[in-house]
């Protein structure tokens, strides 16, 4: 059905940003039947708001996909999904999200979307204006808390939000959700039966029945078992069920033993009455060891997302060999299986329900030193990508002078461009992940660089990332105690807030940019800082405030001899005396930018000068006043 749907979506030209789903899917009937009256009903209050509620391993993003795509014909301006939390549980603020979205709806506001120190991301409010006049359904999914969704709540909107979640989302009144629990018992064994194949099911109903109660009739749960049957085909059914219910004493006595043969692996504890930990045990342990560090090194990844790219890098092997073992490991249902990148290359993702106990196994196998030197390799191999992604954008930047090998190449200009957006959140989180453990500074730095070189160059730089990336590298010079570097990052996070309109931050960055450039006597990096505070103040209306930061900054450019800045800021300071009425002060001002102008020989320059003092007298003219002098 969900195929079908998705085919319907396409036909009709409506925008389907939705996960691929489960396959195959069954039962749950009557948990669809729910949400469709759910969305049925008037919203109470702000928004409408679906809420779809279940333990990890309880398919609700599975249900919840199935049902956005049965519905898709109601919904003509898409299908759009953000994740809300990461598999390490990482949580997602609604602004996140709210970008996340307005780029699927195709808004780009621009600098609006930079967040700052209000109470609310201002993209959550561009949402809501653009939920009002669109009918959408918008997935939310694995959301943690109701601070996630409730700042995305349009207002008078045919849109819905649907979100899924562990538990109630408590603090949003009205909404009643749907839990999920397990699946049907006959709909528990077809899924069995559909995803081991053969007649192992059909011909052993006992053994099925067996298996899917001692998986408490959870998906996730029953297709590890299947997955984990698939790989011991001799291995009976009734048999797979009775080691997956016995007590943890006797699994303990039995995991002292190694098996003789491949059939009879050795068999691990599991915790008590934990279904889907008690699957997983056996499916990990039928893995080779290269798999099996695969799949624990996946965790490493940003984002917990891999392609044959990151995973060949954390691994350390080729990189078609990395992308077997991904596809082996999806087939295993250890992975799941994301939306193929624009070039067609396969993306997985670890499953939150795994996430925690992959981490424990990763601790107990591989050290600390060879978990270091597989977070460097995907470091490193990101610069690498990134570089290559820039140098072919910018072709006068020259030619690649360290291609990568063929499988991890990028091929042309448009290649790089859709590879750089559609992993820009990973690439940052790669960075926010580096920067957060601080062991590996240096690589995340030039991460960072590299970005802030490419990003612009796809023409759809999002300030908000641009501003991230910033704000890392201010992290990292706090760090290693680099005031100058500090001071750069200051300067640019400024001139983001500036350029936002939010001239008050944009101040307080400026103004930490000063108080470092004079530490490390760079008199360029404080003249450049006062004149950002000198605009700050001059946007706020305190021209007398934007007169000293200005002055000051004129005192130390005409220390270093920079004309050119002592010409503008010689004008900036006229406009502040102007603004003050202090019309002598400006006029003296205008004539000082225009005899270092004429100095420069800059014609031009000293020319629209002239204009502004002449505007300035005609002005004076008008209003029956003289300045001074005259």
């Amino acid at each position: 059905m969900a195929r079908d749907a998705a085919a319907v979506a396409e036909a009709a030209g409506i925008f389907d940003a939705l996960p691929a789903g489960a396959r195959p899917f069954g039962g749950r009937v009557a948990e669809l039947a729910a949400l469709t009256v759910a969305a049925g009903r008037p919203a109470p209050g702000r928004g409408r708001l679906l809420v779809l509620a279940g333990r990890p391993g309880s398919g609700r993003t599975a249900l919840a996909v199935q049902w956005a795509r049965s519905a898709v014909e109601q919904y003509p301006d898409g299908l759009l999904y953000a994740r809300l939390s990461a598999p390490d549980g990482t949580r997602v603020g609604p602004g996140r999200a709210a970008r996340m979205l307005l780029e699927q709806f195709g808004e780009r506001p621009g600098a609006a979307l930079l967040p700052g120190a209000a109470e609310e991301d201002p993209a959550c409010e561009v949402l809501r204006e653009v939920l009002g006049s669109r009918r959408a359904l918008l997935l939310l999914d694995d959301v943690r808390d109701a601070g996630q969704v409730w700042p995305l709540l349009a207002e008078k909107t045919e849109s819905v939000l649907l979100a899924t979640t562990a538990g109630p989302l408590t603090g949003i009144e009205g909404i009643d959700p749907v839990i999920l629990g397990g699946l049907e018992h006959r709909a528990a064994v077809d899924l069995l039966s559909a995803l081991v194949g053969g007649t192992r099911i059909s011909c052993d109903p006992v053994g099925a029945a067996e298996l899917a109660e001692a998986c408490a009739n959870r998906p996730a749960a029953l297709r590890l078992a299947a997955g984990w049957l698939r790989t011991e085909p001799r291995l009976a059914v009734t048999e797979a069920a009775a080691r997956l219910r016995q007590p943890p004493e006797q699994v303990r006595e039995r995991s002292r033993t190694v098996a003789e043969g491949p059939e009879r692996p050795e068999t691990v504890p599991v915790v008590e009455g934990d279904p889907l930990r008690g699957a997983f045990e056996p499916a990990y342990r039928r893995l080779p060891a290269a798999r099996a560090r695969l799949l624990r090194l996946c965790t490493l990844a940003p984002g917990q997302r891999v392609d044959l790219r990151t995973a060949s890098a954390l691994v350390g092997c080729p990189a078609p060999e990395a992308g077997a073992g991904l596809a082996a490991l999806a087939d295993l249902e250890l992975l799941e299986r994301e939306p193929a990148a624009a070039d067609g290359t396969e993306r997985y993702r670890v499953p939150g329900r795994l996430y925690g106990r992959l981490v424990e196994l990763r601790a107990e196998a591989d050290r600390p030193s060879e978990l270091e030197l597989a977070r460097a390799r995907l470091l490193e191999r990101l610069v690498r990508l990134v570089d290559s992604a820039r140098l072919l954008l910018d072709p006068a930047a020259g030619p690649n002078p360290d291609p990568l090998p063929g499988p991890l190449r990028l091929r042309s200009a448009a290649h790089a461009g859709q590879w750089l957006l559609g992993e820009r959140e990973h690439l940052l989180a790669a960075v926010a992940d580096a920067v957060g453990q601080g062991d590996l500074d240096g690589t995340a730095g030039r991460l960072v660089a590299a970005l802030l070189r490419a990003l612009p160059l796809t023409g759809e730089a999002a300030p908000a990332d641009l501003h991230a990336l910033h704000e890392s590298v201010l992290k990292v010079a706090e760090r290693q105690g680099a005031p100058r570097r500090a001071a750069a990052a200051l300067l640019n996070l400024g001139d983001l807030q500036a350029d936002a309109g939010r001239w008050e931050q944009a101040a307080e960055r400026y103004r930490r940019a000063v108080d470092l450039s004079r530490g490390a006597g760079d008199e360029g990096g404080c003249a450049r800082a006062l004149e950002g505070v000198g605009h700050c103040h001059r946007a706020l209306g305190d021209p007398l405030r934007a007169a000293d930061a200005y002055g000051r900054a004129l005192v130390l450019r005409q220390a270093v001899g920079d004309q050119a800045a002592e010409a503008r800021l010689l004008v900036r300071v006229a406009e502040a005396h102007t603004a003050l009425r202090r019309f002598e002060e400006a006029l003296r001002e205008y004539r000082s930018a225009a005899a270092v102008l004429r100095r420069t020989g800059d014609t031009d320059g000293e020319r629209q000068v002239a204009a502004l003092a002449e505007r300035l007298r005609q002005h004076l003219g008008r209003e029956g006043l003289r300045p001074l002098s005259e």
